[in-house]
């Protein structure tokens, strides 16, 4: 294993420093409990949008604290969902007094953890389950389909309805409205590493992907040669559009999401392809997207990512947003 890293144990911590650090005119830390809010405390009168998950999937979550988007994020340790104490903690700081929205992925751990700390929570909240993974109905990871790359879709386009003023319930029907709109699947060139393993997650032959890989590294729907990129692509595609079905004339955002260990170049002649694909099926590409957003650590691979998107959602979508990792209209 070849990281830059000093401990395990302390791999975290650190790393929330100079994120903290780097972006002090965005965001500031708390390393106990761990959690990451907008600086200048909470809104007074706004929905506080709340997020989290493991750790390694960079910028999501923490990168997508500030304005415009998330007002706080929760960061567990390396694939390990944040602890209650965590998400109330956070909720606690980023609460204006209209309420706190969770954005949860649709892992196991997360939601448990999620569903804990709001029980804890004095005040309003209310939930939106993520999971635009269309590869894989069940594993052991999650109950049903996964939450993915669509999970930043949804908290950017809530995230803007927040700014704006929107009410909780507003909040949380936009946030269901926008997950059920959003299809994704990925693919796994190599594995990834955890730190705490100190080897590859799984084994995977120079000449072989995994189909439909997880965001942590789990299985897809099959272990397969090597192929070209348009061929890759349009297995995505197909599967993704297959799902949601969508009506000839429909608009969508299109986001090709790296998994942390794929150059620009290759993503964007997957972009390409999928553009040209997603045309060819009556849907016009309304809104683009390239690059790393949901990663898992080194991985090499890509999601594809398609929301269709109405009027609403692409206005919010161009809304003003300025995090670490997503800046636009500022």
């Amino acid at each position: 294993m070849k990281k830059f890293i000093n401990t395990v144990d302390a791999f975290l911590g650190e790393s929330l420093a100079g994120f903290a650090a780097a972006h002090a005119d965005i965001v500031r830390i708390s390393q106990d409990p761990a959690f990451i809010v907008r600086s200048g405390g909470p809104a007074t009168g706004k929905v506080a949008v709340l997020s989290g998950g493991g750790s390694g999937h960079e910028p999501l979550h923490g990168g997508f604290v500030g304005r415009g988007m998330l007002s706080a994020a929760c960061p567990g340790q390396v694939f390990t969902s944040p602890t209650p104490d965590q998400i109330l903690a956070a909720a606690q700081a980023a609460d204006g007094g209209a309420g706190v929205l969770f954005i949860v992925k649709n892992y196991s751990g997360d939601i448990m953890n999620f569903e804990m700390a709001a029980e804890m929570l004095d005040g309003a909240n209310a939930t939106v389950i993520t999971n635009d993974d269309v590869a894989v109905e069940d594993s052991s990871f999650t109950t049903g389909r996964r939450g993915v790359a669509g999970t930043m879709v949804v908290e950017k386009i809530v995230g803007a309805a927040a700014e704006e003023g929107a009410d909780l319930e507003t909040c949380r029907a936009l946030g269901d409205r926008v997950n059920k709109a959003t299809g994704s699947m990925g693919v796994a060139l190599t594995s990834c590493t955890v730190p705490a393993a100190g080897s590859p997650t799984f084994q995977i032959g120079d000449d072989e992907m995994e189909m439909g890989v997880g965001i942590h590294g789990e299985p897809g729907r099959r272990r397969m040669k090597l192929a070209p990129a348009d061929a890759i692509v349009a297995e995505m595609v197909d599967t993704i559009l297959r799902d949601l079905k969508p009506a000839a004339g429909s608009r969508a955002l299109l986001l090709v999401n790296g998994f942390g260990g794929t150059p620009l170049l290759e993503l964007y002649v997957v972009y390409n392809t999928a553009l040209r694909l997603v045309g060819a099926a009556g849907v016009t590409v309304a809104r683009s997207l390239v690059g790393n957003y949901t990663t898992s650590l080194d991985m090499a691979g890509c999601s594809i990512t398609v929301t269709l998107a109405d009027d609403e959602m692409l206005r919010l979508w161009d809304a003003p947003v300025h995090t670490a990792g997503l800046r636009w209209g500022c």
